[in-house]
């Protein structure tokens, strides 16, 4: 595979876009003073008669002064040294004049490729604040400008990103390797027990790498769109996770009338399992509740999902999405997650151009809204 990095190395080197312009400029100010010179041939000296011969310069003695009366020989030429002297005067200021108003101009585009090239060496802290007023090479910075900060607040999230999940991933094959080694080092233990914790470690593992993938797919919007009502989705979601509720002791409870969005039915489920799954896990157990609304405020949707559980502060629930945290004060349970609930809701959200707002309940919890834009009627 090429690199495309190369193929300006491989060019043949050609006239720069200045030296381009100057020429441009030079040329077409040629042109116009040859125009002017034809108008005035056409309109002028095709006028003056072509006398035969030319005129005395002085008066006669006998028969007294005798006016000059110049043909059109005698204008051509007193005017072609001047018209010759005067095109070489106009490419030498077009040249000259062209070559600095191309330089003017194309000063914002020398600094723009000088940012792009630094972008290339892997800076992307810098910016261009091309200074002045809007036009197009201003406009073309400014969309420069965001795209690189885009971008360096992109790379940093993908190096944060990548940096825990190494972090998150190492951890369970630790655990696995010391579970094997306390096994080689005790032939004689139960290995019932052994199993069973295996089995604990490797699928916290698979459910990790799962929603690593999820959260990858949800980052790159490689889904299509269909007519989704929240309402459903609630109720599915609630209807899977009723077990788990039941079990841990937290009253479940759903509401809501139709909520029509766009998006995909897929990634909007595991949303809404995810912020289901994580209001019952994080609750006070024996007497916990969670509630679960669906609701149509005119061009947008909403899925509330708020349930009790231990005090939080407004600064812990705004860290609450990023990814691999988890918050403190909560049920620590046997299989504590991999802290990506609320991460991959917050992508899954963002690729349907949606808002999450996490705000704390008063005496203990959390309540998360998730707004959407309603689907078009048909």
């Amino acid at each position: 595979m090429r690199d495309p990095l190369d193929r300006s190395a491989r060019r043949t080197p050609g006239m720069s876009a200045r030296l381009k312009l100057t020429l441009s400029y030079a040329g077409f100010l040629m042109v116009a003073g040859a125009l002017l010179l034809a108008v005035v041939w056409v309109f002028l000296l095709r006028y003056v008669p072509d006398l035969p011969g030319r005129a005395p310069t002085f008066g006669d003695q006998q028969n007294g002064p005798v006016a000059f009366s110049p043909g059109r020989r005698d204008l051509l030429d007193a005017f072609a040294p001047k018209v010759a002297l005067m095109l070489v005067v106009l490419l030498v200021f077009g040249l000259v004049g062209g070559w600095v108003l191309a330089g003017r101009m194309l000063a914002p585009l020398t600094r723009i490729t000088g940012a792009a090239r630094k972008a290339t060496a892997g800076s992307l802290s810098h910016r261009i604040e091309l200074e002045g007023r809007g036009d197009e090479f201003r406009e073309l910075a400014d969309a420069f400008d965001t795209m690189l900060a885009r971008l360096e607040a992109h790379v940093a999230e993908q190096q944060r990103f990548a940096a825990n999940a190494s972090h998150e991933l190492r951890t369970p094959l630790a655990v696995t390797q010391t579970l094997l080694d306390v096994a080689r080092k005790d032939p004689d233990r139960d290995p019932r027990e052994l199993i069973e914790r295996l089995h604990d470690v490797n699928a916290r593992a698979i459910d990790l790498t799962e929603a690593l993938l999820l959260l990858s797919r949800a980052d790159q919007r490689t889904f299509a769109r269909e007519d989704v009502d929240l309402s459903l989705v609630a109720e599915q979601a609630a209807e899977t996770l009723l077990p788990l509720a039941e079990e841990r002791g937290v009253v479940l409870e759903t509401s809501g009338d139709v909520t029509r969005t766009v998006g995909s039915p897929a990634l909007l489920q595991q949303l809404g399992t995810n912020l289901v799954h994580n209001a019952i896990v994080h609750n006070t157990g024996d007497g916990g509740r969670v509630w679960v609304a669906a609701d149509a405020r005119g061009d947008e949707v909403e899925l509330a999902v708020e349930n009790t559980g231990a005090p939080i502060t407004a600064q812990q629930a705004s860290r609450l999405v990023e990814p691999f945290l988890r918050g403190e004060g909560r049920l620590r349970t046997e299989h504590a997650g991999a802290g990506l609930g609320l991460a991959i809701a917050q992508r899954i959200i963002e690729a349907h151009d949606g808002t999450l707002v996490l705000t704390p309940r008063e005496g203990g919890g959390l309540r998360v809204v998730v707004r959407l834009r309603a689907a078009v009627p048909d």
